[in-house]
């Protein structure tokens, strides 16, 4: 009989992508702690951006919902429209497989858990693919919505995280190169929900 092979959800800087999920700015007096969330949304793009991680972000409907918010630098991130839940546009999907092929583990973070971080994570899990969900970086307009999204995405087998456990864990150590500046991005509390 064949072992059965089960991810521990380790990450790995050069295998990992982080997604940016509808932060905008029509959003923002609907959902939960939305600017403590996309101060740890901005934490996460920074982090990013010191440790070579790539970025994408997404924008559910922009013509009518605005673009992301400002206090999150999105400069040099590719930034796609989409009216799908999904953050699996083919258009996102093509960047991932044409530039981006080494990638084993996605983090996502954004809004709102219980639909497009929901829909997202199930696509990419059926694609084979680690996902992490940032907990205190995803919000929706009713906590108990939330709850139970993050329930039902660790049962669907996506790794529930912080995004404090989460850079970390990418740093490895103290010798890292980007370990300062990536420390002084966790130095703030985060949201408690």
């Amino acid at each position: 009989m064949a072992a059965i092979s089960r991810s521990i959800g380790r990450l790995q800087a050069g295998r990992t992508m982080f997604l940016l999920c509808d932060m905008q700015e029509k959003f923002a007096p609907s959902i939960q702690r939305f600017d403590a969330v996309a101060d740890v949304c901005s934490r996460m793009v920074q982090a990013a951006k010191h440790m070579q991680i790539p970025v994408i972000a997404t924008e559910q409907y922009p013509k009518g919902l605005g673009h992301t918010v400002s206090t999150i630098d999105t400069t040099n991130v590719p930034t796609f429209a989409k009216t799908e839940f999904s953050m699996m546009i083919p258009e996102v999907k093509d960047l991932v497989q044409r530039e981006h092929s080494n990638v084993q583990s996605f983090v996502i973070f954004g809004i709102e858990t219980q639909v497009c971080i929901s829909q997202t994570t199930l696509d990419l899990l059926a694609a084979n693919h680690d996902v992490h969900v940032v907990a205190d970086a995803c919000s929706s307009r009713n906590l108990l919505d939330r709850e139970y999204a993050l329930k039902r995405l660790r049962q669907s087998g996506a790794f529930i995280t912080t995004s404090e456990a989460l850079l970390f864990e990418l740093l490895g150590g103290s010798k890292h190169p980007n370990f300062k500046p990536v420390q002084a991005l966790v130095k703030d509390s985060t949201p408690v929900f």
